[in-house]
């Protein structure tokens, strides 16, 4: 006998001999569902469930991610990372969230994570890294409060590796984009040259940052606290700049830029300018890069990026270019070694 029944949630785990199971559950209440689909037992099983008041606490995933969205960890985030977030909770908690919490503290959970990462990955391993990546971050708010004891999302490996080691932009690209753009792009272009500051760190930095010599702020990202001297051309791009607001940076009328209107102009430019496989976003790779062309140290370009020396020394192999300056400065100096030999 077959039913049509909504609002019925299932989740497979794997149990510890091997074999793979599945527990139903009762998505708006929360309880669990008996027996085998089509039987009398799943049904009166279903009707108890439908009709039981749902559990207070914290007892599935649904309650843990609506207790992280309320948190002080949820509300210290970037807007934009809010907004992303929460399109990954929704999905979330509209897959899982009837799942109890007791069964995401079994190590088997790990084979369920898996196969719906890669179900996700059959349209984007990105966006399947990510979904891993935000419930990875609910778990482990569970596990700093006591709710879970592990976090079996964290060893997950990740399935895209983004390599932007090329993606620089050249001096022709600068060139062709300064000729298009706006005096308030080409602002934030040298802003994001001379700084190798991410752009929404860069679209919030006020006035009061720039002292005549050096900017100073907090990154968002990872709180870390940096100060940039300015360049000579950075220096005068903001001592002839309009004060038109607060803010440095400001739309054509004046007003703050928001992250979706300065995203959209940004790459309207920059096809209008022809420049293709570069994003704003690869700037702060440029810079590093520029700096690195420069001669400096690992230590000098970690002041200014913001990065520990440790982190650092890791993030210099995906951000840097291997560029024609890095190559002759590598030659001249094998040349001098051998001539002093």
């Amino acid at each position: 006998m077959r039913h049509n029944l909504e609002h019925v949630h299932a989740v497979r785990a794997r149990l510890a001999d091997g074999s793979v199971t599945t527990y139903y559950y009762h998505r708006r209440t929360r309880k669990r569902i008996h027996g085998i689909p089509g039987t009398a037992e799943f049904l009166a099983s279903y009707v108890e469930a439908a009709t039981s008041e749902r559990p207070h606490g914290n007892q599935t995933l649904g309650d843990l991610i609506r207790r992280y969205r309320q948190s002080r960890d949820f509300a210290a985030k970037a807007q934009r990372t809010r907004r992303d977030y929460d399109e990954q909770l929704a999905l979330l908690d509209d897959i899982w969230g009837a799942m109890p919490l007791d069964v995401l503290d079994d190590r088997s959970v790990r084979k369920g994570i898996k196969d719906e990462r890669d179900r996700i990955a059959e349209r984007s391993a990105r966006r399947a890294d990510y979904f891993v990546t935000v419930l990875s971050i609910v778990l482990s708010y569970a596990v700093d409060d006591g709710t879970l004891r592990e976090n079996h999302a964290k060893a997950i490996r990740k399935l895209y590796r983004a390599d932007r080691a090329n993606k620089i932009w050249s001096d022709a690209d600068i060139a062709a984009f300064q000729a298009v753009a706006s005096p308030e792009l080409r602002l934030a272009l040298r802003l994001a040259l001379d700084t190798g500051q991410r752009q929404g760190d860069l679209l919030r930095l006020p006035w009061s940052a720039f002292d005549g010599g050096a900017i100073s702020l907090r990154q968002s990202k990872t709180g870390a606290d940096v100060t940039v001297p300015s360049t000579a051309e950075l220096r005068a791009a903001l001592e002839t700049a309009p004060r038109r607001s607060i803010l440095i940076l400001t739309n054509s009328r004046g007003k703050p830029w928001t992250s979706d209107g300065f995203r959209t102009t940004w790459h309207k430019t920059a096809r209008a300018a022809g420049i293709h496989g570069v994003a704003f976003n690869d700037l702060r790779g440029t810079a590093v890069t520029r700096l690195a062309d420069a001669g400096c140290t690992v230590p000098e370009i970690a002041t200014i990026t913001g990065h520990t020396l440790k982190s650092a020394t890791a993030i210099l192999e995906a951000y840097m270019s291997r560029t024609r300056t890095q190559a002759t400065s590598a030659i001249e100096k094998l040349d001098t070694h051998r001539r002093k030999r």
